[in-house]
């Protein structure tokens, strides 16, 4: 009988506790969920207005993009999970102060095909260029946004062609590889991603609040939250596997001195997904990068702090 007893005793501590965690998350998400929105939910979900070109890769691969205005051109590249329509805050305030801005889905997100040759940073980084010299780009400022920056960096490094097609690199809440370093939330959140784990705690409510506020900074916007998450949820997570994995296990740092063109590294100084520490050793490693920190902001700086990154941009396109 007391062997029986200790055993129920655990038990019912054991649900005990779950419940009390349960009874939390709840309440943290029901508080998030009253927080102001700096901007209207149906604001974050317009796409971006302009021409939509389709552009049909050798292997397959169809890319959709956005082309609009007229004026020194901007090239945006989204993050994982994400979409072009990530950038539509941006884009909008870069057309109207006089840039040709281009934005597109990355291979297998948003309307954006797989093709033969699948999804690794070899073939997306190759996309980049597809998109310059479909666009005849020239002088261009490339930004890029977590993934995006990741992509960006092999780009630039391994395509001569890139490089000579841009006068400046922005590089946002990003890194170079070897992205469990000092990101503890990475070493959660990604296996839980590979096993399907967090899109199905996405799905839900409570675990959908609470992983796009993760994605935030210090005062999470519930309309950022639900907009990231309905795209998040909207892509086919399965064969997007492999560049997650590679963003842990390739690593470009010790290739950054390589890098001529001139770089702003940009991070949010709340941000978990890529801690500041990366953003540090990428202007460390970079000659001659100017490292901008945004106080309180997160991963979501586009949504967060579209200014700052704006005026990034165009301190690349004013430089002589």
């Amino acid at each position: 009988m007391g062997e029986t007893s200790m055993k129920m005793r655990l038990v019912w501590g054991g649900a005990a506790a779950a419940l009390a965690v349960m009874a939390a998350a709840r309440a943290t998400a029901g508080w998030i969920e009253r927080l102001p929105d700096p901007v209207p939910y149906e604001r974050l979900r317009r796409e971006p207005e302009g021409e939509e070109v389709f552009l049909s890769r050798p292997d397959g691969t169809v890319l959709r993009t956005i082309v609009a205005g007229d004026g020194p051109p901007v090239v945006l590249a989204h993050g994982y999970g994400a979409s072009l329509l990530g950038w539509n805050l941006v884009q909008a305030t870069l057309v109207a102060c006089g840039h040709r801005v281009i934005v597109f889905d990355q291979r297998g997100h948003g309307g954006s095909t797989f093709g033969a040759d699948g999804i690794g940073s070899g073939p997306m980084a190759q996309d980049y260029l597809a998109v310059l010299e479909h666009f005849d780009v020239r002088d261009a400022v490339l930004v890029g946004h977590s993934m995006g920056g990741f992509l960006a960096l092999r780009a630039v490094l391994d395509h001569p062609g890139v490089a000579r097609r841009l006068r400046g690199l922005v590089l946002f809440a990003t890194w170079a590889g070897r992205i469990y370093d000092g990101a503890p939330q990475n070493r959660l959140q990604i296996p839980l991603l590979e096993r399907g784990i967090l899109q199905r705690l996405a799905r839900t409510r409570t675990g959908g609040v609470l992983f796009g506020a993760v994605q935030c900074g210090k005062q999470p916007s519930p309309a950022m939250i639900g907009a990231f998450r309905e795209v998040f949820l909207q892509q086919a997570h399965t064969p997007l596997v492999p560049i997650v994995r590679a963003f842990a296990r390739e690593d470009r740092y010790p290739r950054l001195a390589e890098i001529a063109v001139p770089t702003v590294v940009m991070v949010g100084s709340a941000d978990r997904s890529t801690p500041p520490r990366h953003a540090r050793r990428l202007a460390d490693g970079i000659p001659g990068a100017r490292l901008i920190t945004v106080p309180d902001a997160g991963h979501m700086l586009n949504w967060e702090s579209p200014d700052a990154l704006v005026q990034a941009v165009l301190s690349l396109h004013e430089a002589r």
